[in-house]
């Protein structure tokens, strides 16, 4: 029988772009996530100060960051 050899696929190259989440990623959302509801929790018990600075840190840094934090390269490339 005449068995044709498989074709070696190349190995993906991905893009800067690409959103690939890891460890990181997932941590500072996680920690947005808890820091908008305890926001939101203080702002309900009538919270001036405490409130509006973890809302602001949920929402203008921790999400942003957990979207744009990219994984961390190895000496191999990827």
């Amino acid at each position: 029988m005449n068995q044709r050899p498989r074709p070696i696929k190349a190995p993906q190259k991905h893009e800067s772009g690409d959103l690939r989440f890891g460890t990181r990623n997932y941590a500072a959302l996680g920690s947005a996530l808890v820091s908008i509801l305890i926001g939101f929790l203080l702002l309900s018990r009538g919270s001036i100060t405490a409130a509006p600075i973890l809302l602001v840190l949920g929402y203008c840094v921790l999400i942003p960051y957990g979207l744009a934090a990219g994984r961390k390269r190895t000496s191999e490339g990827e």
